[in-house]
């Protein structure tokens, strides 16, 4: 058995982000940008005003001062005149100082009647001024490569002018569930059979990563159909299976897809849940195979999948960063295998509180459903006492 990173770096080792589209302004929120937004224009274009007040020159506007109004400058209508010495034009926040002027007197510190304004303050040159080019210059990187696009960046992009942005486009990850036992919910279920989650609770982890998920048709225990399955996978960039990742009489995943080419890079992992995980390719097309079991193919998904999808997308793709909380119960010794233990997690006035869930077998969705972190414990880890601390992970919301 491998460890858990080094199963990743394995994982990742052999993944490349998939080509980059244009796409609209507006479509490009929670993309990672193929190439950079480089600014088209200067921002501010010229100098601005950042308050309402008068524009005007610093040595005319003593406290006491009294100064001519000789025209206004509204946002998007800049004052076509000069501004000599005596002179003070009315101007608003965000338009463009008029030639002549080099400072701003905000109107609280004026009184204005009969066409002028007494200055009740003295005016700092430079004052309340936006100079050009403050936020950036044509030219300029705004937005790396390889970023995943926040909302705020859509807004620096719109500013910069961009109305369409190069992005990678989502990975395909195709899934393929297989075993006689499962159906689809909604469908008949056969004597000692079960509904299939795996491939929906995947799919939304796969939507929430920035990936497109294809749910295939179930695979039956059977190495054609698994053949099939992985035929119908092609135009995919990962091609993710669940169960028969084992070594059992009906695990045949690897048989069924060894007539596809399947080269197999790894199989078994040094963890819990999750320990009959296997990796490999089919000629240029990775394939990731999940365990049965939905807590141990959802953890996996969490430690392996993500991070694919993320380096599949242009990130580089990194295991998820822990925290650190108090235990809300005592922990038992553990093995040679990390482990990965649900939890749910409170709040005090002295950080994050995990209690780990009485249960863990790896068939309990609801446990996992309710849980908000898993608590990471290293292979050997010892026993631990309430309130002693240890690493978690969130789980999504």
């Amino acid at each position: 058995m491998i460890s858990v990173e080094e199963a990743r770096g394995r994982i990742l080792a052999t993944l490349t982000p998939v080509a980059g589209e244009t796409v609209s302004l507006a479509d490009g929120f929670r993309r990672v940008l193929a190439m950079p937004v480089i600014a088209r224009l200067t921002q501010p274009p010229a100098d601005l005003s950042a308050m309402d007040g008068y524009a005007l020159r610093a040595a005319d506007a003593a406290k006491g001062a009294a100064l001519k109004i000789i025209g206004a400058a509204p946002a998007g209508h800049p004052f076509a005149g000069s501004v000599n010495p005596g002179e003070a034009v009315r101007i608003f926040t965000g338009s463009v100082m008029p030639q002549g002027a080099d400072s701003v007197l905000i109107q609280e510190d004026a009184t204005a009647a009969c066409g002028a304004i007494t200055v009740n303050e003295t005016c700092i040159l430079g004052k309340h001024i936006r100079p050009a080019g403050q936020d950036f210059a044509t030219g300029d990187v705004l937005i790396p490569a390889g970023r995943r696009l926040t909302s705020r960046d859509i807004g620096l992009a719109a500013a910069g002018n961009h109305p369409w942005l190069n992005v990678h486009r989502r990975p395909r990850i195709a899934i393929l569930a297989t075993g006689d036992e499962i159906s689809l919910p909604g469908e008949a279920i056969g004597a000692g059979g079960i509904v299939s989650s795996n491939a929906h609770a995947l799919a939304a982890l796969i939507t929430a990563s920035g990936g497109d998920a294809l749910i295939l048709p179930i695979a039956g225990d059977e190495r054609a159909a698994i053949a099939a399955g992985a035929d119908a996978a092609k135009g995919a960039d990962l091609l993710l299976t669940t169960g028969g990742a084992s070594v059992g009489d009906h695990d045949l995943v690897q048989a069924g897809l060894a007539s596809r080419g399947l080269k197999l890079d790894f199989w078994k992992i040094a963890m819990r849940p999750g320990k009959p995980l296997m990796f490999g390719h089919l000629g240029a097309l990775p394939m990731l195979g999940l365990p049965g079991n939905p807590v141990s193919a959802f953890v996996c998904a969490l430690l392996f999948l993500r991070p694919a999808i993320e380096r599949l997308s242009g990130l580089p793709g990194v295991a998820p960063q822990p925290d650190f909380a108090r235990l809300g119960a005592a922990m038992k010794t553990n093995d040679q295998r990390a482990d990965h233990v649900r939890a749910t997690l409170t709040r005090d006035d002295n950080g994050w509180i995990a209690t780990p869930f009485p249960m863990q077998d790896s068939g309990m969705l609801r446990t996992l459903a309710r849980a908000d972190a898993l608590i990471l414990r290293a292979p050997h880890a010892p026993a631990l006492d309430f309130g002693q601390k240890v690493p978690f992970i969130r789980l999504e919301p």
